[in-house]
């Protein structure tokens, strides 16, 4: 029979190891497409048979010295993964486990090393597949590929997906010839504007961008606007920058990845939103924590300033709260979204705030009359991100109308009369789902980045592309553009960032 405090020490282990299983699970099935790629590779078993021997090295190699890891060396580096992690239950296990041997000082591993090697490898994966068997050059047309397909097929099936798509991109290039942009107006009886619908199932060539309007960043070596850059960690630790590259601070005190964070607009306050459920406003005189809001039930996915003081938080428990420095409950709290909350926004007044979610839905609401205002209905697939205009009442320019605008997965956007809540017009121009959208200054352009590996430039007038960018090789993350209205910054996933120049589209376009 067991003793109390043996039956004790397994209930609280069993508990911990629930925990920790279904944490894990959580964090897989909840990253986004941009986060699931490379940072939750599949954890392997740590004491499997031996794997069968090797196939036989391509032609392509013949001189390259034969590479060799043990069982025992990848199991360091998972574990220095679940210590970084902060996995601290699976570590404690796995430390005491007698099979585990670890050859090297844990303190010797770097962090990310895991990754790191993991990233080399899907990359030389991908090379292998586009390389010609019959020569030792990878072929013109590079095809890049999933990450899930380079986990679950082998080389030879994916160098029949990467033949396939070039087989496709031929027989498209065949059809350039042609105008193929065209309109289509839907009415929809008295309820306002007639949403345009424009539908180009091709780009023109004459809309690509030429190299000479390229600049590549390779040390992404970007000007700053203020005088200090604040970053969040996987570790759950913020570091804070100078523009020189000197590191000020790091702040500690979450226990959970930071996901967003960002500073108000006096500079005196910098809010960051954590994993572990969790906001925290700190002083930039100090770096002293000065508040931690702790409303929400699951991982905060965005934090967003409303003014000085106050701001939104959104998690994937489906919440919004509205918050105020120095006040112990949220002002408001909103509750009506049905599945995680992938972005919020607050309009350029601070008196609307736009959402959305896995739910396929876009809200925007009201803190006049402390609901949602608008229920705006349209995507097929979940909404990735959301952005105002800077138009309309208290912006730079007053006389435009205000717009909110939507990206999904789905591969569309849709503009939407933000006071209406009437879709004025959907952006079918992306083949696969849409990470990152951006207005210019004056109102009169959207940049768009995707999966698909397209960088589009749309006129908000009529919802025609202007220019496009399909070279730079990976899926865009992330696009912003400058002062002038004429250079659009794009964030590679394989780490570039390349400053566009659309010059050229901004003064063949029609102003208004």
């Amino acid at each position: 029979m067991e003793s109390d405090e043996k039956r004790v020490y397994k209930l609280r282990s069993q508990a911990l190891a629930r925990k920790e299983e279904k944490r894990e699970r959580y964090n897989l099935r909840k990253r986004k497409p941009w986060q699931r790629a490379l940072s939750t590779p599949p954890f392997p078993r740590f004491h499997e048979p031996p794997p069968p021997p090797a196939p036989p090295r391509p032609a392509a190699f013949p001189d390259e010295p034969r590479f060799e890891v043990t069982s025992d060396q990848i199991n360091a580096l998972v574990f220095g993964y679940l210590k970084d992690s902060g996995f601290s239950h699976t570590v404690f296990n796995l430390e005491h486990q007698p099979e585990f041997k670890n050859p090297i000082d844990e303190s010797s591993i770097r962090t990310g090393a895991l990754i790191t090697i993991l990233a080399k490898g899907f990359q030389y994966s991908e090379m292998e597949a586009n390389m010609d068997s019959s020569d030792v050059d990878v072929d013109g047309d590079y095809i890049h590929l999933e990450p899930i397909d380079i986990l679950t097929k082998d080389v030879h099936s994916l160098k029949q997906i990467v033949n396939n798509k070039k087989e496709k991109a031929k027989e498209l290039g065949n059809r350039f010839g042609r105008d193929t942009e065209h309109v289509q107006v839907h009415r929809q009886g008295n309820e306002g504007p007639s949403p345009m619908d424009f539908t180009p199932s091709l780009v023109s060539p004459s809309c690509e961008i030429s190299d000479s309007d390229l600049y590549v960043l390779e040390g992404h070596s970007l000007e700053e606007e203020g005088e200090l850059l604040a970053t969040g960690s996987y570790e759950g630790q913020a570091s804070i920058w100078r523009k020189n590259g000197k590191l000020e601070e790091i702040l500690k005190k979450h226990t959970g990845s930071i996901f967003s964070l960002q500073w108000n607009k006096r500079g005196d306050l910098l809010l960051t939103g954590s994993f572990d459920n969790t906001a925290i406003l700190w002083d930039t005189g100090t770096w002293e924590c000065k508040q931690q809001f702790a409303f929400h039930s699951a991982p905060l996915i965005s934090v967003e300033f409303r003014n000085n003081t106050a701001f939104a938080t959104c998690s994937e428990d489906k919440m919004i709260y509205i918050c105020s420095f120095g006040e112990s409950q949220p002002v408001y709290a909103f509750s009506e979204h049905q599945d995680e909350i992938n972005a919020i926004q607050w309009d350029p007044t601070g008196t609307l705030l736009a959402s959305c979610s896995d739910d396929r839905s876009v809200k925007i609401w009201s803190l006049e009359l402390g609901t949602c205002l608008h229920d705006l209905q349209g995507h097929h697939e979940a909404v990735y991100t959301i952005k105002w205009s800077p138009t309309g009442p208290g912006t730079i320019n007053p006389n435009k109308q205000l717009v909110l605008a939507s990206a999904s997965g789905d591969s569309t956007i849709k503009l939407w009369d933000a006071h209406k809540g009437h879709l004025l017009r959907t952006l079918n121009g992306h083949r696969e789902a849409v990470y990152s959208i951006a207005f210019s200054p004056n109102g009169n352009y959207l940049a768009s980045g995707s999966q698909d590996r397209h960088l589009h430039i749309w006129s908000v007038k009529d919802g025609s592309i202007l220019k496009t960018y399909s070279r730079g090789g990976a899926i865009i993350y992330h696009v912003s553009w400058n002062r002038e209205n004429d250079k659009v910054v794009a964030g590679f996933g394989n780490g570039i960032v390349t400053l566009i120049d659309f010059r050229s589209a901004v003064e063949a376009s029609t102003m208004y």
